[in-house]
């Protein structure tokens, strides 16, 4: 079981707002959070934070998992005062219409509501139509575009206005978890590494910025830390419930334990070893299969430089880029073990060559 003060870090850090690009108030969580057991705690120019432990010690070991998550930004205001928004990362048109959302800017959080013309008024041939975002616009009450310009700005980023809950025992819900969850179990991993005295790899712990639009984050923190060996976290879509094609995309279920990644980005000898210690320290495990990219920062971590041999752990979530992720906490739990288990065993002997 995590211990509470995790699970209070974590409810604090999927609660506060982190769009691509506007990650500082989340990162100062993370760091807050880190800053009580790494030996010390880095930033830099692009907004990654790092937690850094046993800085001396060989290899170089990198822990990364992004904090930035979907949304959208202001882009327009019209004379009556009605916002109109883009899309911040991959979000699904079908799910927008009727949310409540937060507005974040320097002016202080704004409410909102996703309008769109109701049924009722809509012509038979729109009903079934996806809506395009430029039809729908965002409702914060103002009358008038210079009563909007008092309270929001162009640009200003938005989040779906959800928060973290149980949905029942071990299983959460909340947005975001696509990817603070693998933020926190970065943390949580340097916590367990923390307390061990034997350590002999240098680790590096990232929590990444502008992993949903470009990987800039994990780009240029892989070539400031320039590790030997890194480990990406994500989440990955689990495939248990109605309609999803296990031919098409694997079978992952909640509850069974972190996924372990096999694919080209995927360094054959970590992915053995992340294996081997899973067995050796009764972790449970599942196995998933990224034949090209992956879609994570592991993308980028491992041709940094002149390559670092790189492992990737998949969290299954179900209703990834929803408001409504569900991630099984116990999944989190063995992945930050299963984490830590491997740098333990990691030292200058190690050889991640192919």
């Amino acid at each position: 079981m995590l211990e509470k003060k995790s699970l209070e870090f974590l409810e604090k850090f999927v609660n506060t707002p982190s769009p691509s690009g506007f990650e500082r108030p989340a990162q100062e969580v993370w760091r807050a959070y880190v800053s009580e057991f790494a030996d010390r705690v880095d930033s830099d120019v692009q907004g990654n934070a790092i937690g850094i432990i046993n800085e001396r010690g060989k290899p170089r070991v990198m822990l990364i998992g992004h904090c930035d998550e979907i949304g959208f930004m202001v882009r327009y205001i019209n004379d009556q005062g009605f916002i109109y928004f883009g899309m911040i990362g991959g979000v699904d048109p079908n799910i927008v219409p009727a949310k409540r959302v937060i507005i974040n800017g320097e002016k202080g959080p704004v409410k909102g509501i996703v309008g769109r013309i109701a049924i009722h008024l809509q012509d038979r041939e729109d009903e079934k139509k996806v809506p395009k975002m430029h039809d729908l616009w965002i409702d914060i009450g103002a009358k008038t575009k210079e009563e909007a310009l008092e309270r929001v700005s162009i640009g200003d980023p938005i989040v779906f206005d959800v928060g973290y809950d149980i949905l029942h025992g071990d299983l959460a819900v909340a947005r975001g978890f696509d990817d603070k969850m693998g933020a926190f179990v970065v943390a949580e991993a340097l916590k367990l590494l923390s307390e061990d005295k034997g350590l002999k790899a240098a680790v590096y712990g990232v929590s990444s910025v502008q992993e949903e639009i470009s990987f800039a984050g994990a780009s240029t923190s892989a070539y400031t830390i320039d590790p030997q060996v890194a480990i990406a976290v994500d989440v990955g879509s689990a495939t248990d419930t109605p309609g999803v094609s296990k031919e098409k995309h694997g079978e992952i279920k909640l509850g069974l334990g972190p996924v372990i990644d096999r694919g080209s980005s995927v360094s054959p000898r970590v992915e053995e070893t992340l294996m081997k210690v899973a067995r050796d320290n009764n972790i449970p495990f599942q196995v998933g299969a990224s034949p090209r990219s992956t879609g994570t920062d592991a993308d980028a971590v491992f041709k940094s430089r002149a390559g670092v041999a790189c492992g990737l752990l998949s969290v299954p979530n179900r209703y990834m880029h929803t408001p409504v992720e569900v991630i099984h906490l116990g999944d989190l739990e063995n992945c930050a073990k299963l984490m830590a288990a491997f740098v333990r065993q990691t030292d200058d002997k190690a050889d991640f060559r192919r």
